[in-house]
């Protein structure tokens, strides 16, 4: 098996970036493992996991496509995600805390279909895989290549929120995160201006 770890290493980076910035799915994790315990907890990081592999995988075979049968439209599509970068980074610089609160797909009330639900119904996690990925594939990858950008974002999204559901219990692990939210963000900005600045500079 041919691996393209060009590709698989800098796209590992910013999935974890990505997942353990805090936001809309970090809240879901953690009010399902309030509510519902560790086993909720659980079940909801499984659900948000696959949600977020289905939708890498799309976005790699769609992207592909575009890269190896229709150049000039992924070119537009690495300018659109070039900007796309820079304002995800601006916004994460621009955010100094992570606030609790309770407002992440309410209309559901099981841990799995919360967790599956804010990954595979948030356009947000769609334009930033799209935004993220397109300035790191490369035409030609074989399918299993392809196949191991979806599964280590999937991997890497399940684990970290499972270390959130199981950790959280008995423990100061919110508290950790919420102080040092502002490092978090900055960070992640960084990388995604980084990946900005590269597509523009190799364009």
């Amino acid at each position: 098996m041919d691996i393209a770890w060009g590709v698989l290493l800098p796209a590992a980076t910013v999935f974890t970036l990505g997942a353990i910035s805090p936001g809309p799915s970090l809240l879901v994790v953690l009010r399902n493992t309030l509510i519902g315990g560790r086993r909720r907890g659980v079940a909801c990081a499984l659900g948000h996991g696959i949600g977020f592999g289905m939708y890498a995988l799309c976005a790699v075979f769609g992207l592909i496509y575009l890269l190896e049968e229709h150049p000039s439209i992924f070119q537009t599509l690495q300018i659109f995600g070039a900007i796309l970068l820079l304002y995800y980074g601006y916004s994460l610089w621009k955010s100094d805390s992570f606030e609790k609160r309770d407002d992440a797909i309410e209309s559901t009330h099981k841990g799995w279909i919360e967790g599956f639900a804010i990954a595979f119904f948030n356009p947000k996690i769609a334009l930033f895989l799209v935004a993220v990925l397109a300035q790191v594939l490369e035409p030609n990858m074989n399918l299993e290549s392809k196949i191991a950008v979806g599964f280590i974002g999937m991997v890497i999204d399940t684990s970290w929120y499972l270390i959130v559901a199981l950790l959280l219990t008995g423990s100061n692990f919110l508290e950790v995160i919420q102080r040092n939210s502002r490092e978090i963000y900055r960070t992640t900005a960084v990388v995604l201006w980084l990946f900005a600045v590269s597509v523009v500079w190799t364009l």
